[in-house]
């Protein structure tokens, strides 16, 4: 079989006999390579077990919490578990299916990492460059020291340059705007570093580059901007749009074919609404407008679509060492560095929504199960989720990939969802 350099390049064919060969034979190579399933037993899952995580999943619709819900199960490379239930769409009746598309919000964040790190394996960079090397603006930064009058706080010199590795493990002193109180958190705000939708990258770069960082570099776990700006660097390592980079780099070699930072009108109609429960405890959900024509600014810590099949090539891809369907991506060491802990040794804790986790590049990574909360096997499980309630883990001690897609707001329900599915499926291991 002919298969793509996973930068898309090929070497030319030498003979018209073998180009003849390749247009007669192009019909059987038109299709995406599918997923591989198994039955639960031959892969050490036990039926009974996964059936537990169908019923429980379900139990969550009918009970009102979500509208809809799909799960996927994949052990030793293969899928075991693929559910859809619910509806995307309760005003018109129409039920979440297998390839409903849903925002993954801040599971973009790690596409985005793999993307960058696709780089570091070309040699393009370190991770311990500054990132000015990329970002000139962000030279010579200032650090909040205090608060200041008038909104504006008191700074002083960063004590170093903020480095590629605490961009990517959100440790180089940005914040964004809003999941902490602070008068950098309000510049933010006000500037609209995220939220300004006119705007593009460089742009929310050029406005970033005049407020100070919130905390010195390599000081503090706190999450933030950071994959935003790791959209800019790649932006300026390839030449050109993020888009037109992930879809090179990942969407096309990895056949996630429904990924994009829009929903294309022919797709419109597969898109969930996103719900979130009214004052009167009933599921309700604003207009889709939002996703349907392409935004100007292309966010990397949340802007994507996509489905949970498209999800789950790029999670098996990292599960099994950099590389799907002969398409290599990362190579094996660097998929191995990325759910390493980069904490540096002085940052002990990541907050309380985080306990026993530690952080990797773009990933965190469970070091202790039993703060985190998490059941007993989920230790090296390296994972993220989005704010819309979509969620994965990635076990490589188990062997494991657990990918869930919901449209919810409610981070009470979308969190028991993630839990509930990850350690339903940890339970049905059974070798």
């Amino acid at each position: 079989m002919i298969r793509l350099h996973p930068r898309g390049q090929y070497a030319p064919l030498a003979t018209a006999a073998l180009l003849l060969a390749v247009f007669v034979l192009a019909p059987a190579f038109a299709a995406e390579p599918e997923l591989q399933h198994a039955k639960p037993a031959d892969v050490g899952m036990d039926p009974a077990g996964l059936k537990k995580l169908n019923e429980a999943m379900h139990g969550m619709v009918d009970g009102g919490q979500l509208a809809g819900v799909v799960t996927m199960v994949s052990r030793k490379g293969k899928v075991v578990h693929f559910d859809a239930y619910g509806k995307r769409d309760i005003e018109n009746g129409l039920p979440v299916e297998k390839d409903t598309i849903f925002r993954i919000y801040s599971m973009t964040k790690p596409i985005v990492g793999v993307a960058l790190m696709t780089y570091y394996d070309e040699g393009r960079f370190t991770l311990d460059d500054p990132v000015s090397k990329f970002i000139p603006e962000f030279e010579d930064l200032k650090v909040a020291k205090e608060d200041g009058p008038d909104g504006n706080p008191i700074t002083e010199d960063a004590d170093h340059p903020m480095t590629m590795r605490e961009l990517m493990s959100h440790t180089a002193g940005l914040t964004y705007g809003l999941f902490s109180r602070s008068q950098v958190d309000a510049l933010y705000t006000r500037a609209g570093i995220i939220t300004d939708p006119n705007q593009n990258l460089k742009e929310m770069i050029d406005k970033l580059a005049k407020i100070p960082l919130r905390q010195q570099p390599g000081s503090t776990w706190h999450y933030s901007v950071a994959v935003d700006v790791q959209g800019y660097v790649l932006e300026v390592l390839a030449g050109k749009p993020l888009d037109e980079v992930l879809n090179e780099r990942l969407f096309e070699p990895l056949g996630m074919k429904d990924t994009a930072f829009w929903v294309e009108p022919a797709k419109a109609d597969r898109f969930s609404r996103i719900y979130t429960s009214n004052s009167e405890g009933k599921l309700a959900s604003p207009p889709n407008g939002q996703y349907l024509q392409k935004p100007k600014f292309l966010s990397g810590g949340g802007g994507l679509v996509g489905t949970a099949t498209d999800y789950m090539r790029f999670a098996q891809m990292l599960a099994n060492g950099g590389e799907l369907d002969g398409v290599r991506i990362l190579k094996p060491e660097t998929v191995k560095l990325m759910h390493t802990d980069h904490l540096p040794e002085g940052v002990t804790d990541m907050g309380p929504l985080y306990r026993g986790n530690r952080f990797g590049l773009d990933f965190s990574i469970v070091t202790d199960p039993h703060a985190a909360t998490d059941h007993e096997r989920a230790k090296g499980e390296y994972w993220w989720y989005g704010i819309g309630g979509t969620w994965f883990g990635i076990n490589p001690v188990q062997d494991l990939v657990v990918v869930g897609m919901i449209q919810s707001r409610d981070f009470q329900a979308s969190s028991a969802a993630r839990f509930t599915s990850k350690r339903l499926a940890y339970e049905a291991i059974v070798d």
